[in-house]
């Protein structure tokens, strides 16, 4: 299980490859070639994970039932551009055109990691959604977090 977490400024070079930062790629840690898939995220960016998360969360995309038309949006939508990518020697990965354009990505990117994920947004579309944070955080958690078990959370 991962734990990863920053923000990384970077950038994409003009076919599509994004050098990832070694600070990042020391939380992958493993060794040989570390291999992810790339799909859409859920607002306008990309989302990178390593292959092993990758298959836990499409197992349970897998588990939905096709004969409900609800899931089964969701299924397309949660595989829509889904890629499988690998790093390269010069620490690269090169991501596809159709989900940059999806994510508005032409050159300037922020990598979000956290959990066991990473978020790839393009620098502008970033700092707009950052100017959205709300302005009294601590509501947010006492909204998200209030009456909760922290410590039975903790147990799962």
């Amino acid at each position: 299980m991962y734990q990863l977490r920053g923000e990384y400024e970077c950038s994409v070079d003009a076919k599509g490859r994004l050098r990832l930062p070694s600070s990042l790629l020391r939380q992958l840690g493993g060794s040989g070639p570390l291999s992810f898939v790339v799909n859409r995220g859920f607002e306008k960016c990309v989302m990178l994970y390593p292959k092993e998360v990758w298959d836990r969360k499409a197992a349970e995309v897998n588990a939905l039932n096709i004969y409900n038309p609800k899931q089964r949006t969701f299924i397309r939508y949660f595989y829509r551009g889904a890629t499988d990518v690998v790093v390269d020697d010069a620490s690269r990965i090169n991501l596809p055109n159709s989900l940059l354009s999806y994510a508005g990505i032409d050159k300037d990117i922020i990598l979000f990691a956290y959990h066991e994920q990473i978020e790839i947004w393009s620098k502008e579309q970033y700092d707009q959604a950052m100017l959205d944070e709300p302005e009294e955080f601590s509501a947010l958690a006492a909204e998200v977090f209030g009456g909760r078990d922290l410590d039975a959370a903790h147990d799962e």
